[in-house]
């Protein structure tokens, strides 16, 4: 076990990636697809000799095993890996073109969740194959978000930590944690991964007795865990289990809003228990007020129709309302069923701002969410509130503590430098994206989209949804690049071209 976490990270994920092609390729068995049976059991098996090879051939070798090379890795991880992982799904749906088996598989990998293909169009196995690479996907950042991220406080830990981004916290940190970060990698791993099957487990296994059949079951649990919003069917409004399934789906959308609720092994800066967590709570409340504000929108509005009375209606669009905004917190991006009923219910539209606005937002930090991060939201709130008091009274002194003074200075001031450049960010893939003639509107939604992780928010959010599969090959690589560039950050992208972080 130690020599497999001594290999490259890039060549221990592909092993793992060609392994993982025997399961779509038993279902497919099953269900007697031989041409897709034959497609992923080939690539898995050619895929896994390989690895072993290089693996042999690089036995003796010594790695540069520092932390910055295992964020190289992960970069590496999410521009090369699909690529593999596009061969079996190309060569199984037979219909498409190479470049859009590989848009596919960037978009579950980095949990976004965007497709070209309309459900009817796959097969099981298919389906099944973008939901595992998605859950994969979304474990691969819950490890290294404790493994990688964390000591060189980056994703979001740079809000709470005394180092600068892209560095350590202190020599002995380096000495302590990056040392060996391989080692670091295998205790991550081997304490997140059975938490998140047995939470998949469960969640597939809660769907099923509520009505989905065992696909849409597995593949949805699998989603949401890895907030990707993949779906065989279209989503929870269209699955079997109803509004049982939603509320089930719906519980276990909270461990995208912080990582406490799930682990608390990153250990770079003091963090709360989960009732006095500020990510949680910050969480909760959005999740709350946005769906009140907009059920009393509808509700005035339902006067002017004569429904005011319609308790029923009234309380499946406050439903519809409050599952659809944590699920695009979240950066999941399942609708309700009842999220077109507050609608009809009322007669007004739902602007798509308001779903876009909650996607910036976004999760917890080092969870499996898109977007700013929470936690950098709370840092901005922080100071805000602070210079506020101090227009009201000038000499007055903090009294919030250590950390708090902290987090809205130094957190506040880091906070404030990646959320100019998230907003830099989308301007710029906004022009680039109408160069290849995309109005405005949905140049903003597709880069939203693609920059927070949340790509079922391209049919939710535009008025006229973008037809991903008639776009040509430039607005597709720059899709790409969005969704690559939203779920590593721009921040760590930075941090890799810093000379500090390669020095010994």
């Amino acid at each position: 076990m130690r020599a497999l976490y001594r290999m490259p990270l890039i060549l221990l994920l592909t092993g793992i990636a060609s392994a993982s092609m025997i399961v779509p390729a038993a279902v497919a068995l099953a269900e007697e697809e031989f041409h897709d049976a034959r497609s992923f059991f080939y690539a898995g098996i050619v895929g896994m000799v390989l690895t072993a090879l290089i693996a042999i051939a690089q036995a003796t070798r010594r790695h540069n095993k520092s932390a910055s090379r295992q964020l190289v890795a992960l970069m590496a991880a999410f521009v090369l890996l699909p690529a593999m992982l596009a061969v079996p799904f190309h060569e199984a749906v037979r219909t498409t073109t190479f470049l859009n088996a590989f848009f596919e598989m960037v978009s579950s990998l980095t949990t976004t969740g965007a497709t070209l293909f309309e459900p009817g169009r796959l097969s099981s196995a298919e389906h099944l194959w973008r939901a595992q690479v998605g859950w994969m996907g979304g474990l691969l950042m819950w490890v290294a978000a404790a493994a990688i991220l964390a000591p060189l406080t980056l994703g979001g830990f740079e809000i709470t930590a005394r180092g600068e981004p892209g560095q350590a916290v202190d020599a002995g940190a380096v000495r302590r944690d990056m040392s060996d970060p391989a080692e670091r990698l295998g205790a991550s791993s081997r304490l997140l991964v059975p938490i998140y099957a047995a939470l998949t487990l469960a969640l597939w296994i809660m769907l099923m007795i509520a009505g989905d059949s065992p696909l849409v079951a597995i593949s949805h649990a699998m989603s949401t865990m890895a907030t990707s919003g993949i779906s065989p069917v279209g989503g929870p409004m269209n699955a079997g289990s109803g509004v049982a399934g939603e509320m089930i789906i719906f519980c276990f959308l909270f461990f995208a809003l912080s990582r406490l609720t799930f682990s608390g092994d990153t250990g770079t800066s003091y963090r709360p228990g989960l009732r006095e967590d500020p990510e949680f709570r910050m969480g909760l409340s959005i999740a709350i007020l946005v769906p009140a504000v907009l059920f009393l929108r509808h509700w005035i509005a339902s006067f002017e129709v004569g429904e005011e009375q319609n308790w029923l209606l009234g309380f499946r669009a406050l439903w519809g309302g409050v599952f659809t905004a944590l699920s695009f917190l979240s950066t999941t991006g399942f609708e309700s069923a009842d999220w077109a009923q507050a609608q009809g219910w009322s007669g007004l539209a739902t602007p798509g701002l308001i779903l876009m606005g909650l996607t910036i937002i976004g999760g917890g930090v080092a969870t499996t969410a898109g977007g700013v991060k929470l936690l950098r939201i709370y840092a901005l709130f922080l100071a805000g509130k602070r210079e506020l008091e101090r227009l009201v009274h000038p000499h007055s002194v903090g009294h919030s503590g250590v950390m708090a003074r902290r987090m809205r200075r130094h957190g506040a001031f880091v906070a404030w430098v990646f959320f100019m450049m998230f907003a830099m960010s989308i301007a710029a893939l906004s022009l680039v994206f109408s160069l290849f003639r995309l109005d405005f509107e949905n140049a903003m939604v597709l880069t939203i989209a693609g920059l927070t992780n949340c790509g079922p928010l391209i049919q939710a959010a535009a008025e006229v949804p973008v037809d991903l599969g008639a776009l040509g090959i430039g607005a597709k690589l720059t899709l790409c690049a969005a969704m690559v560039l939203g779920r590593l950050e721009l921040l760590a992208i930075i941090a890799l071209l810093t000379p500090g972080l390669w020095r010994d």
